[in-house]
């Protein structure tokens, strides 16, 4: 192939995987995005491999590579649970941040490559010290990530005393190092500033994840995104890859809009959630601000009293949460809502922006379980129905549906956007205890005259609820 056909294939490659972006914008064409997004994959793969840059010598390697990489990446899409999505999206990430390294440092000890001025010379070094500044941060915090997001890692934040000194330290020396490496006069001697950097970067990647609280996971996970794809993008100027730096442009300036969306849905700024802190992990009731408890007492009900409240309604909601990806109770979600719909009860679910582990998580798992994408609405959508609402059921949720975000000015998640569930005839939450959610705050809703608290395994519940249902 020659070198034309290469970059035509390039750019067909980059308009594909432009409208793979666009087809995943909705979930209604999700699916076609993702073939977009295969078929550039393919094309872009193919050109490399046929290109003039790669000599058929290594064609064994590369082949014996792809087998390798891709019968991994078949067994995890058969054996990995869609509840364990987000852990395997923070892996695939940490994988980027490798390639960028290990790309770094095979540029850096080639020396087949000739500049013709010092300066370009120059240029390219700076490519690869921030090339692998960005695949180290991008491969250390993706895999505190993964642990914290499969539980391997507690959820609480690692709040070292000054660790803003520290991150500032670290940042001096890699400036400085930075000096010393483009200033070596061989490889030998710009070898050591180069693996103290990576170093120092790694350390940074672990401080800055296991700072960020539970809470805060769903922007963890769409920055690390945006990591991974400027940690490509680098990668791509090492390589002289026109196409590696379009794509990882993409994916870097995506994540950070998705980023910025996540903390707007949290009411929190970008710099805030960096910064680290807030969620506890869960796990005990929190006390509210200054001590106080919320008023009222816990109602109970029954999976049969809340398979008679459905039936009766005429509108109902249903607002996932994490505890319905633990539970993997989905698929049951959908037989009751298939069930209420041909008893003609009108049944939607609304999703915040940041239910679950990852954005859009809620979305996949409902997509999972054959829910119709027509009646999963976003936030802002359903919020002001439900005053008109029967019955809402909220499935594992906490911190998206508490009154506190809006009555309690003094909570830590006051001013946040949530689903306003209480505004329901009746509301009835399903929970296996009374803890805290991820961000450690009490919940208001649970004490509500018109709440009422399924208490259990969200999947062994609903299959009561549906089993009465269906008597």
């Amino acid at each position: 192939m020659t070198a034309s056909l290469a970059t035509v294939s390039y750019i067909g490659a980059t308009i594909l995987f432009i409208l793979s972006l666009g087809g995943l914008a909705n979930p209604e064409t999700a699916r076609r995005g993702n073939l977009f997004g295969i078929i550039g994959m393919a094309i872009a793969v193919l050109a490399t491999l046929l290109g003039p840059r790669v000599s058929p010598a290594g064609y064994g390697w590369i082949v014996g590579a792809l087998v390798v990489g891709g019968s991994i990446g078949l067994f995890a899409a058969k054996k990995v649970q869609m509840t364990q999505m987000p852990e395997l999206v923070a892996l695939m990430h940490s994988l980027v941040g490798l390639a960028a390294c290990l790309v770094g440092f095979a540029s850096y000890i080639d020396t087949s490559t000739v500049f013709p001025t010092e300066a370009e010379k120059s240029i390219h070094e700076v490519e690869i010290y921030i090339g692998i500044l960005i695949g180290a941060v991008t491969f250390s915090g993706s895999i505190i990530a993964f642990g914290k997001l499969s539980g391997k890692i507690g959820g609480k934040p690692l709040m070292l005393p000054g660790r803003h000194w520290l991150n500032l330290l670290g940042l001096l020396v890699v400036i400085w190092f930075g000096r010393e490496f483009l200033h070596a006069h061989s490889i030998q001697a710009g070898m050591t500033p180069l693996i103290v950097m990576t170093v120092v970067a790694l350390l940074f990647g672990v401080h800055m994840v296991m700072a960020i609280g539970g809470a805060d996971m769903p922007v963890v996970v769409s920055m690390l995104n945006s990591y991974s794809g400027w940690a490509a993008a680098a990668t791509g100027f090492m390589l002289s890859n026109d196409l590696l730096i379009v794509v990882g442009a993409l994916v870097g300036s995506s994540g950070a809009i998705l980023s910025l969306i996540m903390c707007r849905a949290m009411n929190r700024n970008f710099i805030s959630v960096i910064a680290g802190g807030f969620g506890t992990g869960g796990g005990t009731p929190a006390a509210a601000a200054g001590g106080a408890q919320p008023a009222g007492e816990v109602a109970p009900i029954a999976a049969a009293e809340t398979a008679e409240l459905l039936r009766e309604a005429k509108n109902v909601i249903i607002v996932p949460g994490y505890g319905m990806a633990v539970a993997q109770a989905q698929h049951t979600v959908y037989e009751i809502t298939k069930l209420l719909r041909e008893k003609g009860v009108n049944v939607r679910f609304g999703i915040h922006p940041v239910a679950g582990r990852m954005p859009g998580h809620m979305n996949v798992l409902l997509a999972e379980a054959k829910v119709p994408y027509d009646i999963v609405l976003e936030m802002d959508e359903i919020n002001e129905d439900f005053p008109k609402t029967d019955v809402t059921m909220v499935i594992g949720a906490n911190d998206i549906v508490n009154p506190a975000a809006q009555d309690d000015p003094t909570s830590p998640i006051a001013g946040m956007p949530v689903l306003e569930v209480w505004k329901s005839k009746t509301s009835i939450v399903m929970k296996r205890s009374m803890a805290s959610g991820y961000a450690g705050v009490d919940n208001p809703l649970f004490y509500k005259d018109n709440n009422r608290m399924l208490f259990g395994d969200a999947k062994k519940m609903l299959d009561e609820v549906l089993a009465a249902l269906r008597a």
